[in-house]
Order: structure tokens, then sequence, then C-alpha cells
């Protein structure tokens, strides 16, 4: 047993690691290409902090393991919104922008829809792959001229994202160096993963879904909690909130989507039967949380955390 939680702690470290080094060279590029601080933080960095779930779900779905797959997707969700933002919303009162809130509010439910009914289909395959991706090609493309016309706290907070991630040189061989060390650390940190996971659910005696849908999911999730706790102690409750809505939007569209491109997922029938569902109901309730007051408050943030604390007792029950 503790060879397997090497695994997966060793795989967690170089994921995080992976992430960083990634995302912080991918910036440095942008910058020498002229590319904008506003679609940097959109484009790279919306995608590079989701590298852990990427290369978690694609190794796992490579190695026949759908349950962590999808359950890394799934769970990494639920997580943010119940785990996550409970915790910051506790520590400070979540304040929203109404303007961004509605296009991003639309985005997140409508791909946490298309995420439902692409787990009920049974088998995510390439032609839901290409939906989902489309959906976040889409996406990008809106809120980039949505943000670029109104130049409002929205499109600010992806340009300070840009800046917070700019790495200390920008010279060519050493930006190099970093996003290819950041895609072996990643790669290679998945793979140490998903192999750990399948382990300790095997001597666990429980399944490959609740496994992914919480060492798994909570582990990937890490640096999305780290930066929502460091936007709250900054006193930037809509970074955090921002990290949070933005992360669940590419964790359905872009990494499920990519991920079934690459390999298609059979989904497992637990998740397609009870955790999917519950996906829904807490973004369904998150959304209408937020537009309700357009504020998270500590009560709230409480409900959150409780409700997550049943949603893990009962899986440990499953």
């Amino acid at each position: 047993m503790g060879s397997t939680l090497l695994l997966v702690g060793g795989g967690l470290v170089l994921l995080a690691l992976g992430g960083e080094l990634l995302v912080r060279g991918a910036v440095g590029a942008a910058r020498r290409l002229g590319i904008s601080p506003l679609l940097a933080g959109l484009t790279i960095v919306g995608f590079g902090t989701s590298t852990p779930e990427l290369a978690t779900s694609v190794q796992a779905a490579l190695a026949g393991s759908p349950g962590i797959a999808l359950g890394n997707v799934v769970g990494s969700n639920i997580a943010n919104i119940l785990l996550i933002l409970g915790i910051s919303a506790l520590i400070l009162p979540l304040a929203v922008n109404p303007a961004a809130f509605r296009r991003d509010s639309l985005a997140l439910g409508a791909s946490t829809v298309l995420a439902t009914g692409a787990v009920l289909m049974g088998t995510i395959g390439l032609a839901t792959g290409l939906v989902l991706v489309a959906g976040l090609v889409g996406y990008i493309w809106y809120a980039y001229r949505s943000e670029k016309a109104a130049d409002d706290d929205e499109a600010h907070r992806h340009e300070a994202e840009t800046a917070d991630t700019m790495p200390v040189t920008t010279r060519p061989l050493a930006l190099g160096v970093m996003i290819v060390a950041g895609l072996a650390a990643a790669i290679y940190g998945a793979r140490l993963l998903v192999e750990g996971a399948v382990v300790l659910a095997a001597a666990a005696g429980i399944s490959e879904s609740v496994i992914g849908l919480t060492v798994v999911a909570i582990g990937t999730s890490l640096p999305e909690m780290i930066a929502c706790l460091v936007a709250v102690w900054r006193n930037h409750p809509d970074v955090a909130l921002g990290n949070v809505v933005g992360s669940n939007i590419y964790n359905i569209l872009g990494i499920l989507g990519l991920t079934a491109i690459i390999q298609p997922i059979e989904a497992p029938a637990d998740i397609a039967r009870i955790d999917i569902w519950i996906l829904l109901c807490v973004t369904l309730l998150l959304i209408v949380q937020l537009r309700s007051g357009w504020k998270l408050s500590r009560i709230e943030g409480g409900v959150l955390l409780v409700l997550y604390g049943a949603y893990t007792a009962a899986l440990a029950l499953r």
C-alpha cells in the first residue's frame, strides 16, 4: 500500500509541476509571438491549468480505465463547485460580475447538459468529442470578442492571470525547455497517478469510478484550489469564482472532448446512473445561487461543503 500511495503522490506532484512549467513556458512564448494577454489568458492559461486533468483522463482512457478517465472530469467539477467554492466562500463571500456571469453561466449550464447527454449515450466517441471541442472553440471566440469590446473586469482578470504566469525569462531556449519539461512531467505524472489509482482501487475493493471521482479528481483539482485560496487571500473573489467556472467549462468541453477524440470512453453504469446527475444538480444549484443575489455568501458556502461531505460519504458506502 505504501508504494501505491507513493505512485499516486508522485504522480500528483509531477502533474502539478508539469502544468506550471507548461503554462509559464507557453505564456512566455505567446508574449514573444505578440499574442495579446487577453487571448493568452483565455486559451493558454485556461488549457495549461487543465493539463493535469487532460493528461490523467487521456492516460486512463488509453489504459482501459474509463471509470478513472470519466470520474476525473465529473469528480473534478463536483469538487470545484462544492469543495473549492465552498471553502472559498466561507473565507470570503464571493461577489459576481453580472455581465460576465450571464455569459459564463450559460456556457457552464450548456456544457454540463452536453456532458449529461454524452454520458447517457453510453459511449463518448469521436463525434461527441468533436462537438464538445467545437463548443469550447465557440465559447473562447465569443468570450474573447465580448471581453475585448467591453474591456471590463473579466477581461482584466484574464490579463492578470497571464501576467501572474509570465516566466522570469523569455529567451527562446529557456521557454522551449520549460514547455518540453512540462509536457514530459505531466505525461509521466499522469501515468504514475493512473497506475497507482488502479492498484489502489483493487486493494481497497472499490470501483475505479469511485477512485476517479475522489482521489484522482481532488488531486488534479489541487491547482484550482490553490489558485482560488490565493485569490481569496488577496481579496479578489471574482478571480476565485472565475477560476472555478472557467475550469468546469474547460474540463467538460476540452478535457472530455479531447480525451474522447483520442480514445472513446465507455461510460461506467454507476456514473451514468448517479454521478452525472449530481454534477448537473450542483451546477444548476450554483447558477441559481449566484444569479439570485450575485453573491455566494458564507452560509451558501457552508451548504456547499455539507453537500460535498454527504456526497463523499455516499461514495464511501457504494
